[in-house]
């Protein structure tokens, strides 16, 4: 620790007074900190923006993909029938009957209390395999099955009186996963039997189709619908494919909902308030052309006319307010759906196509133009902090010669003022000889 030397000749507080001085030294490298953080400002807010732009570009290139709007639900007439479906679902309709649910095989042993320790031969799917236990333990005898991949699961159930059933489930259910036991020492007896679920097409054919499936599911009966069927059903299902209205607005909203958010931050960050007094403060997108250019070409992506002839998207209820923003009418897009609705999904997909465009071109990864300004605003905070360590350097430097300096000035002050008192103490010595 450096030995202080404030007062001890001058009366100065030294110490203050060179803080003072390297405040002022200091003012360059604040300029340089208050333009870092100013930058790192703004690159917040930018990567904020990406992020949105991004989001917005990933939303509109899906409803711009060809039948991203041709979006279909299913429903059936009962609810013991549920039905799901996928992008490749077209309106349509069908009535069947539900006449069998599938079932999985399953056999027992008669009681037991150990295995008569003869191999037994599992035969499922046109292969049989030869099962030989360890020993007579009926664990031994699970275990072994549970082994074997011969397509069926053992387990052991207590009946009483000591004594246990073998119990023994195919691994797939259907006719498929039937299966056959033998085993001289071991009778056995089919507690359910493999079989296949099934419905019926055009019951009133002389020939009705029957339809199987292993399972209680039926994919694809209809194009992109498959149907679950949970309870035999004397009375004829209806399943009904039609038109999604409500996702196909809601896709439309969403986009629009998309628009609003981009247009709403740059609004945020680019406003100008004024906290009372005299002095204002602008947003930190204020006046950058950058920014104000990309929200103006995504706004005249979703705002120019669209269609042949060209009309306006106000039409089907997206609509450009005075406030830069835009508005989507359900009441109104839903009407222009229900009138036109291949010409409706079309121009949303055409605004979509534009609006993809625009985003992309800003924010991607490698090429768009805020990603650009981002790093190149990432690389100038970089060589910002570098100057800034050099001051660091520079400024310490500093400090040290104005100690050093401040320093040599005391102790001179110090040899000076030793001095004087010596030649005073001299000259009253002589003026004291003189008197006597």
């Amino acid at each position: 620790m450096g030995i202080s030397l404030d007062g001890l000749a001058s009366g100065l507080d030294t110490t203050a007074l060179i803080a003072s001085l390297m405040q002022v030294e200091a003012i360059p490298q604040t300029q340089l900190k208050n333009k870092s953080y100013e930058i790192q400002s703004m690159v917040s807010a930018l990567q904020g923006l990406n992020s949105k732009v991004a989001a917005l570009a990933s939303q509109a290139t899906a409803a711009a993909k060809p039948g991203a709007l041709e979006l279909y639900s299913a429903s059936t007439s009962s609810d013991k029938v549920a039905v799901s479906t996928t992008a490749a679902a077209k309106a349509g309709s069908i009535d069947f009957t539900v006449t069998k649910l599938a079932q999985t095989q399953v056999t027992v042993s008669e009681p037991l209390a150990a295995w008569p320790y003869t191999a037994m031969t599992v035969t499922s799917g046109g292969t049989s395999v030869v099962i030989s236990p360890l020993t007579s333990s009926l664990d031994d005898v699970v275990a072994a099955v549970n082994k074997a991949g011969a397509g069926v699961t053992a387990s052991k159930i207590a009946v009483g009186g000591g004594d246990y059933r073998l119990q023994f489930s195919a691994t797939k259910s259907g006719a498929a996963g039937g299966f056959m036991i033998s085993d001289p020492g071991t009778a056995f007896s089919q507690a359910k039997t493999a079989q296949d679920a099934e419905i019926e097409l055009w019951a009133d054919l002389d020939i009705p189709q029957v339809i199987k499936s292993s399972t209680n599911a039926f994919a694809d009966l209809l194009p992109g619908v498959s149907v679950t069927v949970k309870e035999v059903s004397a009375v004829p299902v209806t399943l009904s494919v039609a038109r999604d209205d409500a996702q196909i607005t809601k896709l439309a909203s969403d986009l629009v909902a998309g628009l609003n958010g981009v247009f709403s931050l740059v609004s945020s960050r680019s406003a100008v308030s004024n906290a009372g007094g005299s002095a204002t403060t602008a947003g930190v997108f204020s006046g950058d052309s950058a920014v104000r250019d990309l929200n103006q070409k995504i706004l005249s992506a979703a705002s120019l006319p669209v269609g042949t002839p060209p009309r306006s998207p106000s039409e089907i209820g997206i609509s450009i307010t005075k406030t830069g923003t835009m508005e989507f009418d359900q009441t109104k897009f839903s009407a222009a759906l229900a009138s036109d609705p291949a010409g409706t999904a079309a121009k949303v997909q055409e605004i979509a196509t534009r609006i993809a465009a625009a985003a992309t071109s800003a924010s991607d990864k490698y090429e768009g133009t805020l990603t650009k300004k981002i790093t190149g605003q990432e690389s100038e905070v970089r060589d910002l902090a570098n100057h800034i360590s050099d001051w660091d350097t520079r400024l310490e430097s500093r400090k040290a010669t104005l100690q050093r300096t401040y320093s040599g000035l005391e102790v001179a002050l110090s040899n000076m003022k030793a001095q004087q008192s010596w030649l005073t103490s001299q000259l009253a010595g002589l003026s004291g000889s003189q008197s006597a």
